[in-house]
């Protein structure tokens, strides 16, 4: 009997806490079908897999038959990856960007090799990796920046030359063979790094990076910059110095002053002399608290941290501008001689930490202010500096509004405003649709920079938005905003009525929640780091359905089925019965036997 995959990979995760640990069976792992089941759970829903891969096949038919074939193939080690299917999508800028689209099959395949590689490497990363993780995310590195990058000088912006497409295969391979004792999973993995692609009938070798649109790519890549990640704990090690700043003479001497005066005051017993006292000593702690503890650039003292997100990360230096430009050039040569990657000099930026260094689409700075403030019980203390600023700028805001085609820039007395303008394409949207597109953009944008101590910039962005779907809604009905609004107003609110599919009236109110600063997030520097394997616990229902045995259209019993599947429940129109099953189901899949399969897709 086959091993569950929870166990199996609870079992290669307890291993990898050892960092000697060397793993010797993980190609006999792929021969377990149970693997294949989970897998296909995890990434079935995508849309992409709807997409055809250059086989021309999609996720449609997937069954028990497919996952034998793929097993017997890798037994025999006769399996090979196919070429991916190469397409452009539009990027901001107006280019294209070049996008993998592998076969299903080989899909399958990655994901349960992604899993393996995750269950055995996930402990052994650094803290300061936060890209394609369980439990970690852009919020994570952004927190542990404003975290850890207090009284920072100076930031190093980190940026790759083209990583992912020029990661070095020779490289890749002998980084994993330091963990897998395991020729034949190592052999599979450098097939599906030389798969390469086709564009236009053309087959196109991959001689470096990963795979194209490879389910893999993101935990390779990890595993790569792990490298880089070891590598700044070492060199931080080394570059660490003192314990503490210089004392400031000037603080020391007020703090002198400040006890000869406390003593005084305790053996003081003439009324009007302690009044005096006090009066001095709050001139003295006044004047303290304008005053830096510890001399801000003390030669003895040095300090680096670092966080990484992907190919992206950020240094922040306690040091001089020339302390900054050695880090830079030693991170460049250690790139290059051991990673064979290249640090792009026009975009790896030196910056003053008290100007923005961009981080994953925030700036992120060093509070300037070293005035003192007011506690909660109104007294005067000390400011302490160096603290992290988030920010979200008027920049990205107008950048996000331009991308969703709700503004445009026009120029009065020489300034430039801007102005609402509605969405032409979506006049023919129901009422419902446009209110939710517009909720979801607002409530996307919000959740990303929800963490920016600034959020409260984001009201310019909701403006925009509220106006431009007005005017949206004034194009659909041929009227003005002013109508749009009175016709939609439900007390003080911007609402849309409709009816579900039980004939039910319902309410669905445009967003007015706000853009409070959230200062929580899933972080912690101390976080478990075992993957999550709570979801390899049971058979889920997909899972059951599919090894049940039996046709959900046609009760046939004991025969091979296949998933069919659709990319929107919504495109049903209910007419045939297996629609109407479907749609009733609230499923975008259904397990049938091969005739039923055949008949659907041929319309019978």
């Amino acid at each position: 009997m086959k091993r569950s995959p929870e166990k199996v990979l609870s079992s290669l995760a307890e291993h990898s806490k050892s960092k000697d640990y060397k793993f010797e069976r993980l190609y006999r792992i792929l021969f377990n079908e149970e693997m294949y089941y989970v897998a296909y759970q995890r990434i079935y829903a995508k849309e992409g897999n709807m997409t055809k891969g250059s086989d021309g096949r999609t996720i449609d038919g997937t069954g028990e038959s497919l996952i034998n074939e793929l097993i017997g193939m890798l037994k025999d080690e006769s399996y090979q990856p196919q070429a991916s299917r190469r397409v452009y999508i539009p990027k901001k800028n107006g280019k294209r960007r070049p996008l993998g689209v592998p076969a299903f099959r080989d899909k399958l395949l990655q994901e349960v090799i992604r899993m393996i590689l995750e269950a055995t490497y996930e402990s052994s990363f650094e803290n300061t990796s936060h890209g394609f993780r369980p439990k970690r995310s852009c919020h994570t590195a952004l927190k542990a920046i404003q975290t850890t990058f207090t009284g920072v000088k100076w930031f190093v912006e980190g940026d790759i030359k083209g990583f992912f497409d020029n990661i070095d295969h020779d490289v890749m391979i002998n980084i994993l063979k330091e963990r897998i004792a395991d020729d034949r999973f190592i052999r599979l993995i450098r097939k599906f790094l030389r798969a390469g692609y086709i564009e236009n009938w053309t087959f196109h070798n991959t001689q470096s990076g990963t795979p194209q649109g490879g389910i893999i790519s993101p935990i390779l890549a990890n595993i790569y910059l792990d490298k880089l990640d070891k590598y700044m704990v070492m060199y931080k090690n080394q570059f660490d110095k003192g314990k503490e700043r210089k004392r400031n003479p000037e603080y020391r001497k007020l703090e002198v002053q400040r006890n000869n005066v406390v003593s005084k005051l305790k053996t003081e017993k003439n009324e009007d002399k302690k009044n005096e006292l006090v009066k001095k000593l709050r001139e003295i702690e006044k004047e303290r608290n304008d005053i830096p503890y510890g001399i801000s650039l003390d030669e003895n003292y040095k300090r680096i941290v670092y966080q990484r997100y992907a190919d992206d990360f950020l240094i922040g230096v306690i040091g001089s501008e020339s302390d900054s430009q050695t880090v830079k050039e030693e991170i460049k040569q250690f790139l290059l001689n051991n990673l064979k990657l290249e640090l792009s000099e026009e975009k790896t930026l030196i910056t003053n930490a008290k100007r923005p260094a961009k981080f994953l689409g925030y700036d992120i700075y060093v509070r300037k202010s070293d005035l003192p403030k007011r506690d909660k019980a109104g007294r005067l203390v000390r400011n302490y500096g160096g603290r992290i600023v988030l920010a979200v700028t008027m920049e990205t805001i107008r950048k996000k509004l331009l991308d969703y085609g709700v503004v445009k820039m026009v120029h009065h007395n020489g300034n430039e405003v801007w102005k609402p303008k509605g969405r032409y394409y979506m006049k023919d949207n129901d009422d419902l649709e446009i209110l939710e597109q517009y909720n979801a953009e607002i409530r996307g944008f919000y959740n990303y920079y929800s963490i920016a101590n600034n959020s409260s910039l984001i009201n310019s962005f909701y403006y925009i938005m509220e106006y431009s779907m007005y005017k949206t809604y004034g194009t659909k009905y041929r009227t003005s905003v002013h109508n749009i609004i009175e016709k939609y107003r439900l007390g003080k609110e911007f609402a849309v009525k409709y009816h579900n599919k039980k004939g039910e009236e319902k309410t669905r109110f445009f967003y007015n929640d706000g853009f409070k600063r959230k200062k929580d997030v899933n972080y912690n520097s101390s976080c478990d780091q075992l993957p999550n394997t709570v979801i390899y616990r049971s058979s889920t229902s997909l899972m059951d359905r599919l090894k049940a045995n039996k046709c959900e259209l046609c009760g046939t019993e004991n025969c091979i089925l296949e998933m069919h599947h659709v990319r929107k429940l919504k495109n049903l129109i209910g007419k045939d019965y297996w629609e109407k099953l479907m749609i009733a189901r609230q499923r975008k899949t259904i397990a049938v036997c091969l005739d039923c399969h055949t008949k659907i897709h041929h319309g019978k």
